[in-house]
């Protein structure tokens, strides 16, 4: 039996028309479908936002309420004790005793560590002698009196001009009474240098004596006016104490002084109590806690002949071995600067 081509096996004929068109796949379909999805999610995007989308003010955070006075010291009251937990200033007991006793050994351990710290420092250094000395070896000059800078001007006529000066002296004077030096100190009669170095290093050294009498016309003794009241006034000079310093390299130091501006002879004649210059046998200086009752020794000048009305600056040195007296930065390394005015 002879089949007509485009019949199926059951025998019935699925004939289409010659005209009409295939269908399309399925998967062009699909594709079809998915690009219409797409073209409406894309018009969808560019469709305008309603109103209520365009509404900021909804996701602002909203304040929140005023609290009240009564509210707010209810709350402190509840931080600083909370009776439903037991908790103090939001800790509990245990945890406020963890925290006192970490913070108690911290201290107590940073206290130790400080402690040993200074303890090995002082044991490492001598209370008599400084490790590391750092001052300038050449000394210094003060003077007395020393009262509004280094101004000294008065009128002899006028005590009230001159009284402060005499006051000054007095009080500066007052250590080197007779009597003080004679129970505390040792009389000296050796030109050369006192050396106590044999003695151990914390043992008491000796200081021999510097009597204020010694100063005779400028002591204060005979005359309590140190003549300022007839105008020639008196003025004390001192070294510097420098610890173990030796002083002029084995001579004694001298003091000078003249006219630094205006006439020099203006000036007029100089004495000088004891003597002019610093004996060997106060020297070295040990030290305050070994040289106890050390007294410094004193030069005094007295100016006889000072013109008066004519304001002068004098100038006083020191001069020696070993002393600097003209340096440029330093005004009392080893001299000392003054105007002087006496009145009549």
């Amino acid at each position: 039996m002879n089949m007509e081509p485009g019949s199926t096996e059951g025998g019935a004929d699925e004939t289409l028309p010659k005209n009409h068109p295939a269908g399309p796949p399925a998967k062009v379909i699909l594709k079809h479908g998915q690009e219409l999805e797409e073209e409406q999610e894309e018009l969808a995007e560019h469709q305008p936002l309603e109103q209520e989308d365009l509404n900021f003010e909804r996701w602002k955070r909203r304040p929140l309420p005023k609290r009240t006075l009564h509210q707010k010291i209810d709350d402190l009251k509840k931080y600083l004790w909370n009776a439903e937990t037991n908790e103090f200033m939001g800790r509990s007991g245990k945890s406020w005793s963890l925290i006192l006793l970490f913070y108690a050994a911290l201290y107590l351990f940073l206290a130790a560590m400080f402690g040993g710290c200074i303890f090995c420092l002082m044991w490492s250094i001598s209370p008599y002698h400084p490790t590391y000395n750092d001052r300038v070896m050449p000394p210094g000059m003060t003077m007395a009196p020393h009262l509004e800078g280094h101004d000294i001007a008065f009128n002899a006529s006028d005590r009230k001009s001159w009284r402060k000066y005499a006051r000054s002296m007095d009080e500066y004077l007052r250590q080197y009474n007779d009597a003080a030096q004679e129970r505390k100190n040792i009389p000296c009669t050796q030109d050369r240098y006192f050396m106590q170095d044999n003695l151990e290093e914390s043992a008491e050294r000796k200081a021999c004596q510097f009597k204020r009498s010694w100063l005779r016309e400028c002591s204060g003794l005979s005359d309590p006016t140190y003549g300022y009241n007839v105008g020639k006034p008196c003025i004390l000079f001192r070294m510097n104490r420098i610890l173990g310093y030796l002083p002029g390299q084995g001579k004694p130091i001298n003091v000078t002084c003249g006219v630094k501006r205006g006439p020099p002879e203006a000036l007029g004649q100089i004495q000088f109590f004891p003597k002019s210059v610093f004996d060997m046998k106060y020297y070295p200086y040990y030290g305050k806690l070994r040289h106890v009752n050390y007294s410094s020794p004193v030069v005094a000048v007295r100016f006889m002949g000072v013109q008066t009305d004519t304001p002068i600056t004098v100038q006083c040195k020191l001069n020696g071995k070993g002393i600097i007296n003209d340096s440029p930065t330093d005004r009392y390394l080893g001299s000392v600067t003054f105007s002087l005015e006496v009145g009549a």
